[in-house]
């Protein structure tokens, strides 16, 4: 494999400086670790998931749609929203935290999707690849390409995705807006 000048090289790599981040932040809200330093590397403005797994199954998932701030101190707020702060959850304790493994995504910038109805949008959408932000009025939600792996089928992925906004899964409106997006991960092996 021939590298271009501007591919990146395996040490711009930073998936596991990310994923270290986002355990030392956790683990300082913990109180199990000093907090962590902000790498000067990682001063560009980003927008990253950081998703919390027990067992195999969710245990907390809290992000940035858009790049507003510089990625380390994203992942870092991230990070520590998804162990303390989501509402679906109870906060990471200090017994849990061993089994608790880390996934970062850091998602490139959304694009608007135009589509006429329902069928025009489900026909658009790239199953495996494209995360997807809903949008109507003040409802808004998004999932991350990872979840298609539950959800395979399109007008179940969409359906869904409606209902987490708090619409009916069958719901479609004019106001209703659309915005995709792709993600680079990288997951705490167990």
């Amino acid at each position: 494999m021939t590298r271009h000048d501007n591919d990146p090289s395996p040490h711009d790599d930073p998936g596991p400086l990310l994923l270290a981040l986002a355990r030392q932040a956790i683990a300082a809200r913990l109180g199990l670790a000093p907090p962590p330093r902000l790498p000067e590397n990682l001063q560009e403005p980003g927008a990253s998931f950081v998703t919390l797994t027990r067992n195999g199954e969710l245990r907390g998932c809290i992000g940035s749609l858009t790049a507003w701030r510089p990625l380390a101190e994203d992942v870092i707020h991230n990070a520590c929203a998804a162990a303390f702060e989501d509402p679906r959850f109870a906060p990471v304790s200090v017994a849990e935290w061993p089994q608790i493994r880390i996934e970062v995504s850091l998602l490139s910038a959304p694009q608007a999707i135009a589509c006429r109805d329902r069928a025009d949008l489900l026909a658009q959408l790239r199953p495996g690849e494209d995360g997807l932000i809903l949008a109507e009025g003040s409802r808004r939600a998004t999932f991350l390409p990872q979840v298609w792996e539950q959800l395979p089928d399109p007008e179940d992925f969409l359906g869904q995705l409606c209902r987490k906004a708090g619409l009916p899964p069958s719901h479609w409106s004019p106001e209703l807006r659309f915005w995709r997006y792709q993600v680079k991960k990288w997951k705490e092996q167990p």
